[in-house]
């Protein structure tokens, strides 16, 4: 048996696990394209995007902020929406939340390469407020359809307003945190936005409990476990 297929078997059988452990009766399988299709309906869905006016956030853009990554990951993150350095380059999380969001996802043995990174709303909101629901809507379906072109095993929830939306509720991080939530088959990790870990990075309590988060993730994806997140 190659190593291939033992990953792959380890995989199924952590994701068979959280089906049970969820109480299901019928085993939901997240829908997995090939590469070549994978991209394709990535770059269908981001001609649909076009220079996006549906709501009022295209009015102080520079870039739309689309997505990017493995058109075929595994693992998808997903955050609240784009920043400054975000909006300039056109790229999800490539400030300072972005940097210690990539030394997250190398310290679970990946690189930003092998995942699919992606936010709730494309264009930044002024002075990095909240999104509000309009916008939210006006976007959302786009995100739909990528993480449905992508298919991932396991989506990271980045923050309350990606947990909240993904799984549409109001409760807040530190409640839903901690465990799998599921979401049309597909397990949704809630963990602290990086931004936040900034914020609070005199106390090592939030990035361990954001380091647990991660090392659930890694479990249910049948990956090897570090010591520790201390490469965060």
């Amino acid at each position: 048996m190659t190593e291939y297929s033992d990953d792959w078997i380890q995989q199924a059988r952590a994701y068979l696990q959280f089906q049970m452990s969820a109480g299901m009766r019928e085993v939901l399988l997240p829908v997995r394209t090939e590469t070549r299709d994978a991209q394709e309906r990535l770059k269908s869905i981001r001609e649909e995007l076009g220079e996006c006016t549906r709501c009022l956030l295209h009015q102080g853009r520079k870039n739309i902020v689309f997505g990017e990554g493995n058109p075929e990951a595994a693992l998808m993150f997903i955050g609240e929406g784009p920043g400054a350095d975000e909006d300039r380059e056109g790229r999800p999380f490539v400030g300072k939340a972005g940097q210690l969001l990539t030394r997250m996802i190398q310290a679970m043995g990946l690189e930003r390469s092998q995942v699919y990174i992606a936010n709730i709303v494309k264009c930044r909101p002024p002075r990095n407020r909240e999104p509000d629901r309009t916008e939210v809507v006006a976007c959302f379906p786009f995100l739909e359809a990528q993480i449905e072109a992508v298919g991932p095993e396991v989506i990271v929830a980045l923050g309350k307003v990606a947990a909240g939306n993904l799984l549409a509720t109001a409760d807040p991080i530190s409640k839903l945190r901690g465990r799998f939530h599921d979401r049309s088959g597909i397990p949704v990790m809630p963990t602290y936005h990086p931004s936040f870990l900034l914020r609070k990075e005199e106390d090592r309590r939030w990035k361990a409990e954001a380091w647990a988060d991660l090392k659930q993730v890694m479990s249910l994806l049948g990956r090897p476990i570090p010591a520790s997140g201390t490469r965060q």
